[in-house]
């Protein structure tokens, strides 16, 4: 199984997600990951807010991979979210996000950072995946599209 199947938990994947700017997804995953996993509150919020202000997470293609650094968390904790309908995200390609990881990395942990993105990059660049990952109606389906990968 790939790293991000093995970190992602079909209670971190929310399909459907009623949001309509970047900022919206950022206190949705505050929502996810605030208070748990060693977290103070708006530790989350606050640290993806502040990694986006350097530069677009937006990855072109319908993807955004928010991602932060955060003191005190013990391991990496990922979420997947598919907008209602796509929202901008001030990507490469000025395309609106469909597809969002959120992915919350230990302070330190520079070399699982680097992978982590390295493989939602590999992910999304892969076709079938993302037509996989678009006819998931529910987490399970989800999550079991992201740990068969790849076939």
């Amino acid at each position: 199984m790939n790293s991000i199947g093995e970190l992602l938990a079909a209670e971190h994947i929310l399909l459907d997600l009623d949001v309509s700017h970047k900022e919206q997804v950022f206190e949705a995953a505050e929502q996810l990951f605030g208070g748990r996993h060693g977290l103070s509150r708006n530790q989350a919020l606050n640290a993806l807010a502040a990694r986006e202000a350097l530069g677009s997470t937006g990855l072109g293609a319908g993807v955004a991979v928010p991602h932060a650094r955060i003191r005190g968390l013990a391991q990496a904790v990922l979420a997947y979210m598919r907008p209602r309908t796509p929202i901008p995200f001030d990507a490469p390609d000025a395309r609106p996000v469909t597809d969002i990881i959120v992915i919350l990395i230990p302070e330190h942990a520079t070399d699982q950072h680097l992978k982590l993105l390295a493989e939602v990059a590999e992910m999304f660049q892969d076709r079938r995946f993302r037509e996989r990952l678009a006819s998931c109606s529910d987490a399970a389906a989800a999550r079991r599209t992201f740990t068969s990968w790849p076939e």
